[in-house]
């Protein structure tokens, strides 16, 4: 009797320790990826941010600069585009960011335009709700840097633990896979050339 119980012992402590592995792996590996999706809808809630601002932007600019109507409407034109695309934080892929990001990127053009095209009116640039939308401009793009940077960490984190082993063979039976990062455009790596 004794002899049998021995290995059904061993193997009743192999399994258990099976068990505590998996789904060990398997809850931290949901927590990382929920925290990375969470961190993308900050990433998304700052550039709402900045998207909430232009409107009240645009308005201001607009009693001083009204000939600037191209300039005016390129600008509502890129915050609808960009406002439009959005992604599912369970489908963070690398082509789904890559939309994300050229969206956004046509948003920050237009608005580069429009404060270039604000240096020819010395009274908007003195205009107090000017100077406080585009300080609070400034600050949006700051919290955009910080949100992205946080969600690159938190993927980072998610990635290495769906990839070590022994838990990226539990990740292939989980239907666990690696997120994107978040990839500045291809345009930025090239610094402005600014003409006076």
């Amino acid at each position: 009797m004794k002899k049998i119980l021995i290995p059904i012992a061993i193997i009743l402590v192999v399994v258990f320790a099976i068990y505590k592995m998996t789904v060990g792996f398997n809850n931290s590996a949901v927590v990382l990826e929920e925290d990375a999706k969470t961190s993308w809808s900050n990433v998304e809630s700052a550039y709402q941010r900045r998207a909430d601002l232009i409107p009240n932007l645009v308005n201001t600019v607009k009693g001083y600069a009204a000939h600037e109507k191209e300039t005016l409407e390129g600008v509502i034109k890129a915050r609808s585009e960009a406002t439009k695309t959005t992604i599912d934080a369970s489908k963070l892929t690398a082509a789904n960011m890559a939309q994300f990001q050229k969206a956004q990127q046509g948003l920050t053009g237009a608005l580069s335009r429009l404060l270039v095209t604000v240096e020819k009116y010395p009274d908007l640039k003195a205009n107090k709700n000017f100077l406080e939308l585009q300080s609070q401009l400034e600050g949006t793009e700051n919290r955009i840097n910080v949100s992205r940077n946080r969600f690159n960490a938190v993927v980072n984190t998610y990635n290495k633990h769906i990839k070590t082993f022994p838990n990226s063979v539990m990740a292939g039976w989980f239907s666990f896979s690696e997120m994107a990062r978040f990839k500045a455009d291809e345009a930025s790596k090239n610094a402005p050339k600014v003409e006076f």
